[in-house]
């Protein structure tokens, strides 16, 4: 499971919502002239702390010349079908990894998740995967590409009928809520809340790398 701290940093970060536009999509205008589209496909980003791995040798040094390897997830590129009842998100990445020892060829296994989380902290399902790194004798850089996917349910990433009205029901001066931002009532963050999913993607590190991480 994702380290609550590493979840919770990578939701305030998350920013835009990926996707595409369809029917069923809401269209939030604030005061200021911001406007927001909110999609049935999942957001996909990768959490802080868990978008690059670094190897050690022996295992447990931490000094820059005990340094084996290091990666990073990158170029994370998402797809979403929601042309059904169950929305289908893909999302595909590239592994670049730097080694220090360039001698002899060598392959290089690194774990991943991706899971789905829902409202911010639910996760609802997760899978673990490897992506395999071939370094070619005498070569320091090594590319491997990897893939996710992911099912969301249509009517649970829709928002009811009576909180889409409260959000982009037009308000004319004078009105008691004219100044109310719907978005800052609880009930209503809440719905949104809930109908908020998001696909996240990174190395399956172990506490000690993502504490090296955090800390770095």
């Amino acid at each position: 499971m994702i380290p609550r701290k590493a979840l919770i940093a990578a939701i305030a970060t998350a920013a835009a919502l990926s996707g595409c536009k369809s029917e069923g999509d809401i269209v939030i205008e604030q005061g200021v002239g911001i406007t927001a589209l909110r999609s049935v496909c999942p957001a996909v980003g990768v959490p802080d702390y868990t978008g690059d791995i670094t190897l050690f040798s022996p295992e447990t040094a931490r000094t820059a010349d005990a340094l084996d390897l290091s990666a990073t997830i990158t170029n994370v590129r998402s797809q979403c079908d929601d042309s059904g009842d169950q929305v289908y998100s893909t999302a595909t990445f590239d592994v670049i990894a730097l080694r220090r020892n360039t001698q002899g060829a060598r392959t290089v296994e690194l774990p991943y998740f991706s899971t789905v989380v829902r409202g911010g902290t639910a996760v609802i399902a997760k899978r673990v995967g490897t992506v395999t790194l071939t370094f070619a004798d005498g070569e320091a850089r090594a590319k491997a590409s990897g893939t996710a996917g992911a099912y969301v349910d249509r009517a649970a990433a829709t928002l009811p009928q009576d909180i889409r009205e409260r959000i982009t029901r037009r308000r004319k001066a004078g009105e008691d809520d004219a100044a109310v931002d719907p978005l800052s009532l609880p009930e209503v963050r809440t719905a949104v809340a809930r109908a908020s999913f998001e696909m996240l993607i990174g190395f399956q590190l172990t506490d000690a790398q993502l504490a090296y991480n955090a800390t770095r």
